[in-house]
């Protein structure tokens, strides 16, 4: 019965197509004022958007009362704590844009497909695919698809949006709540925007007033003349006409690399560096204790190149005000290799700018400077990472850690890979000190390790 149902809505969205597209171009012909440039914009962009549904796995509680008494909140927090809990399928949907017809890759939200077991992609003439996910980055909240046995694709192509205005109209198309294909209209508010979310700072987006709901992430931005200049991300729920799109030129050079390798790999400038005390600020003669304060430059890296030396103050990172040591982290993990940075930085009361071009944070450094700053080298263990050495006098000594030891947990992340320790290492390596979960003889010991 479902195989009938959605054969006959297939039938029915291509029959609306047909029209649509006959009348579109009737009008045309006619020189109808009908006929604007958004219609055409519309018209150009519309075949290589796509609704996209996943299928995935989560574990949900469940009160077996729930049907037999009114709503408890003390049965619900009960049943929460793990009792009568079950794995049940959910499903979500998103947008998504074919921006590579021959190789069918389509651009679309990390967020849209997280922990999803199966993607399935719908186009506008009614044809379904599956999706193989080639690769993600959550920091980006960018997502690269290969649509399973597709050919004959329409594609979008990528426009430029370091031209963009304020004030430019500007067209969002998704499907916002389950409705395919939904279009709204609205102007570029600003550019360069800045917001944060429960992880990370997402920088660099276009500020829009076309209406963005769920289900429009993923979904295309696109200017009058049809091309693909973002990606749509965001929306502020407690305000009305505010969304957020991912500048198209940025979400390029994030393609390039998840296209290569499946991610994309964290850079650096080549520094360390820590947070601002008062007093420390009023020597350097500061405003404010905002900031990164450079304790190093590491030799050869690009820092070191530009002129950067310690005793300087970074304020800010193209154009965005550094407030403290982990939020100049969140915005390196919004650039790319190879990408120039603008840093402008404080030094003996007077402000400079420097252009500085990032590198890849690469594992093997990873390993150095977790030696050097935490003092351990680990290996690969059964679930966990055990602690290999400990060096003697290092932060890791300090604290007592072991030969032996798991290293269960850094500041609220479960570590059971290198990569996951890598990674956490990048979010982590400026901090002063960090929380530890670590497993010794069969107990657990939550411990904190100054730096």
């Amino acid at each position: 019965m479902r195989r009938i149902f959605a054969i006959f809505l297939v039938i029915m969205l291509s029959s609306s197509m047909a029209f649509a597209q006959n009348n579109y171009e009737k009008l045309q012909s006619q020189g109808s004022v009908r006929i604007t440039p958004v219609v055409t914009a519309v018209q150009k962009a519309a075949p290589a958007v796509v609704s996209i549904s996943t299928d995935r796995i989560v574990e949900r509680a469940v009160n077996p009362f729930a049907h037999l008494l009114p709503r408890n909140p003390l049965l619900d927090e009960f049943f929460q704590r793990g009792q009568g809990r079950r794995r049940v399928k959910e499903q979500t949907l998103g947008s998504g844009v074919i921006i590579d017809s021959k190789k069918a890759i389509v651009l679309t939200n990390a967020h849209v497909i997280q922990g999803a077991a199966q993607i399935n992609v719908t186009l506008l003439d009614g044809r379904t695919f599956t999706a193989s996910l080639i690769g993600s980055d959550p920091d980006f909240d960018l997502a690269v698809l290969k649509l399973d046995k597709a050919s004959n694709l329409p594609a979008l192509p990528m426009g430029q949006s370091d031209d963009l205005m304020p004030g430019e109209t500007v067209i969002a198309i998704g499907n916002p709540l389950g409705f395919s294909h939904t279009v709204t209209t609205g102007v570029v508010s600003a550019l360069d925007r800045s917001i944060k979310t429960d992880r990370s700072t997402i920088t660099d987006l276009i500020q829009i007033d076309a209406a963005i709901n769920p289900g429009n992430s993923g979904g295309p931005l696109i200017n009058l003349a049809g091309e693909l200049v973002g990606i749509n991300t965001a929306m502020l729920r407690q305000a009305a006409n505010i969304g957020f799109s991912i500048p198209i030129d940025k979400a390029r050079r994030a393609v390039t690399e998840l296209l290569e390798s499946g991610h994309i790999v964290p850079v650096w400038f080549g520094i360390a560096g820590q947070n601002l005390d008062e007093n420390t600020a009023a020597w350097l003669r500061l405003s404010s204790t905002k900031g990164l304060l450079v304790t190093a430059v590491y030799d050869g890296t690009p820092a070191a190149k530009a002129g950067i030396t310690s005793g300087d103050t970074i304020i800010k990172v193209n154009d965005n005000l550094v407030t403290d040591h982990r939020h100049y982290v969140q915005l390196l993990k919004n650039m790319t290799k190879g990408e120039v940075g603008s840093i402008t930085l404080m030094r003996d009361g007077t402000e400079k700018t420097v252009q500085v071009r990032t590198v890849p944070y690469t594992e093997a450094l990873a390993v150095q400077q977790i030696q050097a700053r935490w003092g351990m080298t680990l290996r690969k263990g059964k679930t966990y990472l055990v602690v290999e050495s400990v060096r003697q006098g290092s932060p890791a000594a300090k604290l007592g850690l072991q030969r032996g030891d798991l290293l269960v947990n850094v500041s609220g992340r479960k570590i059971t890979s290198m990569k996951i320790l890598y990674q956490a290492f990048f979010t982590h390596r400026l901090d002063s000190s960090l929380i530890l979960f670590v497993a010794r003889d069969g107990k657990g010991y939550r411990v904190r390790m100054d730096i």
